[in-house]
């Protein structure tokens, strides 16, 4: 039972994760419907256990409702499709709760979403953290004074804009976007953020692409993310 950390039967096991769609009840919670508290207790299942068990039924769920397109937009290229994970409320509910359930106690004021799909998961985890949401957009879609990060693509370059006066100095950010691939945007966000005199505790996406190492571009700055993109 490699999935499970306490000696839950396996011949009960099965049968419940197969109901457990059919029901549209998370897998963690037939086992505690199915098994009184007292032989929850007997095979050893904390509070804690049932939370990461129910947690790892999210992201799986989070998962499967991602689409994966082949050679978009160029061939080579398995494009992660984010609209799918759109179409799922209860899905896309979930990817914006666990980050909230990371970050609800840091006291973070400043959620700094990429442009654009950051500006899809950003506004809902502000609002639910109390923080406020900042945009980094692209160049010259902002109307006010902006501070602006240069940053390095494939063939070129490119860069993304702030307005000036969004963030003040020493307040707490984190970024958000949707994926990380080579890591050069959030990168340019960060260094963005750190030059206003934020604090960049973190930056957050739904989907990592590892073979990329985006994530040693961010140096000591932590990467949080739900799943690995196929």
């Amino acid at each position: 039972m490699s999935s499970f950390s306490f000696p839950f039967p396996r011949n009960l096991l099965l049968p419940l994760r197969s109901l457990s769609p059919r029901l549209s009840l998370p897998l963690p919670r037939l086992i505690s419907l199915y098994l009184p508290s007292s032989r929850l207790r007997f095979h050893g299942v904390s509070t804690r256990l049932m939370a990461s068990l129910e947690r790892k039924h999210r992201i799986a769920e989070i998962a499967s409702s991602i689409r994966v397109i082949p050679d978009f937009p160029k061939p080579g290229v398995m494009f992660q499709d984010i609209t799918t994970l759109l179409l799922d409320p209860k899905a896309f509910g979930d990817a914006v709760e666990l980050f909230v359930e990371r970050y609800r106690d840091q006291r973070i004021s400043v959620v700094a979403g990429i442009e654009a799909r950051g500006f899809i998961f950003g506004p809902p985890i502000a609002l639910a953290i109390g923080a406020k949401f900042v945009p980094l957009r692209k160049p010259k879609k902002l109307p006010g004074e902006v501070i602006s990060e240069e940053y390095l693509l494939e063939y070129g370059a490119d860069k993304i804009e702030m307005h000036v006066g969004a963030v003040q100095p020493n307040e707490r950010a984190i970024v958000i976007d949707d994926l990380i691939a080579t890591g050069g945007t959030l990168r340019a966000a960060v260094k963005l953020l750190e030059r206003v005199g934020a604090e960049v505790v973190e930056c957050a996406c739904v989907i990592e692409l590892p073979e990329l190492k985006g994530r040693e571009k961010l140096g000591d700055i932590p990467l949080f993310v739900l799943l690995n993109g196929a």
